[in-house]
């Protein structure tokens, strides 16, 4: 999986806020607060990331409703591990260095995390 647009995150991100599943003019509604944009780019975008295994779509009446089919937890994990890539070398040295970017809580975090894993 890609590394998702700013168009294709911002959609994402509506769809993640509501507890049911959105029609275009939902979506469309709640995005045009912020910008300028076409219902069809947002009917684009919607079809281009239920073609991407993201979103999945059910037909209502005339129009298709939308739902993420993975937490925005999940889909960000297996972003940043395809990011790391299958080089173990280079993903250990990618994951020290943003280990230590982090900030002191989130380390504090990430080990009481590591040891639950472990155990």
């Amino acid at each position: 999986m890609a590394v998702l647009g700013e168009l294709e995150s911002r959609v994402m991100d509506v769809l993640w806020r509501v507890p049911a599943p959105s029609s275009v003019r939902a979506v469309h509604t709640e995005l045009a607060q912020e910008r300028d944009l076409a219902y069809t780019t947002v009917m684009t975008v919607l079809d281009r990331l239920e073609k991407k295994g993201l979103v999945s779509r059910v037909r209502q009446g005339r129009q298709w409703l939308y739902s993420p089919l993975q937490t925005r937890e999940d889909l960000v994990a297996g972003e940043v591990l395809e990011l790391l890539g299958p080089e173990p070398q280079a993903r250990r040295a990618a994951l020290a260095e943003i280990i230590h970017r982090l900030p002191a809580e989130d380390r504090i975090v990430l080990k009481s995390l590591l040891r639950r894993a472990a155990s």
